[in-house]
């Protein structure tokens, strides 16, 4: 059975519900970077190991990265998952888990990469927004995309209610991701392209407004 870390930095709701998806994989620990995290009690409530790599303890981010490192491979995990873990990770970082890395983003990347991704859409107009989550790479944002959903932008839609949309599909499509990556049915390319095995891609179109 392989095995994952989860790095959070917040509240925890996708850590959540990575938890309660019952994954085929061990979880072997929560590391966190910041101590006051809510996320970490949803750990300890499910009997998780947690640590705590203090950001603000080190002076740059090679140091925080190493850091990081050291305590990720104390637990030698499969693959390190990203769950809402809001720190800017060094190329050096992201070469050392090539292939292993894993985010999930509220935007259908390669659109709106970075911060504020609702407010964004919003501005911009756009009809279709979602959330993707994709293998991390050196350049923020714009690893190779493992899976999206798409949810429809409202008229009448706020920053918030957007995001709660986007956030519902987060907490269905991270699962299945860490699900198929556990379990052998994806794996990346030479060329850097996820490649899935027995996944059926159903060529169902999303258009909103709808057509009357």
């Amino acid at each position: 059975m392989k095995s994952i870390v989860i790095l959070i930095s917040g509240r925890g709701s996708n850590l959540q519900a990575l938890l309660e998806a019952k994954l085929p994989c061990r979880v072997e620990a929560v590391i966190c970077n910041r101590a006051n995290a809510g996320g970490l009690a949803i750990a300890k409530a499910h009997d998780i190991p947690t640590a705590v790599v203090e950001h603000r303890n080190y002076t740059d981010r090679d140091s925080f990265d190493a850091a990081l490192a050291k305590t990720i491979d104390s637990f030698s995990p499969d693959y390190v998952v990203l769950a809402g873990f809001m720190r800017i990770l060094t190329p050096g970082f992201v070469a050392r888990y090539h292939g292993k890395l894993t985010n999930i983003h509220p935007s259908l990347l390669p659109a709106y990469s970075g911060l504020n991704t609702h407010a964004r859409a919003l501005q911009d107009g756009v009809k279709i927004h979602g959330c993707t989550v994709h293998f991390v790479s050196a350049d923020l944002d714009h690893g190779p995309i493992i899976i999206q959903a798409a949810v429809p932008v409202l008229q009448d839609d706020t920053e918030q209610t957007l995001a709660a949309r986007v956030l519902h599909e987060e907490h269905r499509i991270y699962p299945q991701a860490i699900r198929w990556l556990c379990t052998g049915r994806i794996e990346l390319s030479e060329q850097g392209r996820v490649v899935f095995k027995n996944i059926e891609q159903p060529g169902i179109p999303l258009i909103s407004p709808c057509l009357e």
